[in-house]
């Protein structure tokens, strides 16, 4: 099993994904887009695609020219019947190239939050033995329509579309599902200055969210991993 994973900003991590591609011992071939590592012309190397976060905008093709080229990847991976998991900017990215609006502002949620999933997401493969209701970790501003081809799996009070399949097994996930406590505890360290100024009182209610909110996430992000793992074909 070869994985491409696809980063966008330098801050973000695999988190549980690596856990579980480790557990099936799947070989990675990472590409870092922000720093002008090229990707791929087309998706016949690999049978899957991981499009990670960033502090980008899903439109913001003036400052990273490779984007228009990433969401169309996503696309052919979709259209070859591999499987896709897009995060945070990489569901946003999965939604362009399916013709979804990219809305850039106004739907921030940021520690940890929740989600319900739709009669469609509890009855999706990647949210098998998961609640139909749980926390799990936010950290964004944009949010997108649902593209025509789509299914919504999750949604929440304040971002109506949190999850999203296209196809067998394209996947998009709003949320951090990947993020377990150790990662949030990293962010908390690396972009410190950061959540000072713009997430005030962030210190204090990350440990009270942790410890109310953070196992069951973490139960529910490990799950997730290991259920989109599995719908990965074995074509490459």
């Amino acid at each position: 099993m070869r994985v491409l994973i696809v980063y966008n900003f330098e801050g973000c991590k695999l988190g549980h994904i690596e856990t579980v591609l480790g557990e099936v011992g799947a070989e990675l071939d990472l590409v870092r887009a922000h720093l002008g590592e090229p990707l791929p012309d087309g998706p016949e190397d690999h049978d899957a695609i991981v499009v990670l976060g960033g502090v980008q905008h899903a439109l913001d093709d003036a400052t990273c020219s490779w984007m228009p080229h990433l969401s169309s990847l996503m696309r052919s991976f979709v259209e070859t019947d591999r499987a896709v998991l897009g995060i945070c900017l990489g569901s946003q990215l999965l939604a362009r190239a399916y013709g979804g609006r990219n809305i850039i502002g106004g739907a921030s949620e940021f520690g940890w939050r929740q989600v319900e999933l739709t009669q469609e997401g509890v009855n999706d493969p990647v949210f098998r033995g998961t609640a139909s209701s749980f926390p799990i970790f936010q950290w964004h501003d944009d949010t997108f329509t649902l593209p025509r081809r789509a299914v919504r799996l999750a949604t929440s009070a304040e971002v109506e579309n949190q999850a999203f399949r296209i196809g067998r097994a394209g996947y998009g996930m709003q949320f951090h599902f990947e993020a377990d406590r150790s990662v949030v505890s990293e962010w908390n360290c690396e972009f410190a200055a950061w959540l000072s100024e713009n997430r005030p009182g962030w210190t204090e209610r990350h440990a009270l969210e942790a410890d109310s909110l953070g196992a069951t996430a973490d139960t529910a992000g490990i799950a997730i991993a290991r259920n989109w793992v599995a719908t990965i074909p074995r074509l490459a």
